[in-house]
């Protein structure tokens, strides 16, 4: 019978360069702002929608009609765009 030896892809541990401190101050990453406003009604959206699922004792079953509850909700929130009289905005 031959014999296989079989090796590890994985670094070893014991062989890694220790990990250095940056000097200085730390660089604090920016908070992540929505990449549109269509963002800000999903969070809005979901957040009601939850809370609507709440409301019915968090039984399964409704997601959708909570979801499109909560669109409803807060798109009704949302003053209406007026537009100019010549067509444009």
């Amino acid at each position: 019978m031959k014999s296989v030896s079989i090796r590890s892809t994985k670094p070893d541990r014991k062989a890694q360069a220790p990990q250095q401190q940056p000097t200085g101050t730390p660089v604090q990453k920016p908070h992540a702002l929505p990449l549109s406003p269509c963002d800000d009604l999903h969070v809005l959206i979901a957040k009601r929608a939850y809370e609507l699922y709440g409301e019915r004792g968090y039984r399964d079953g409704s997601a959708f009609d909570d979801w499109l509850e909560a669109e409803r909700e807060v798109l009704s929130q949302i003053p209406p765009v007026r537009q100019a009289r010549d067509g444009h905005a």
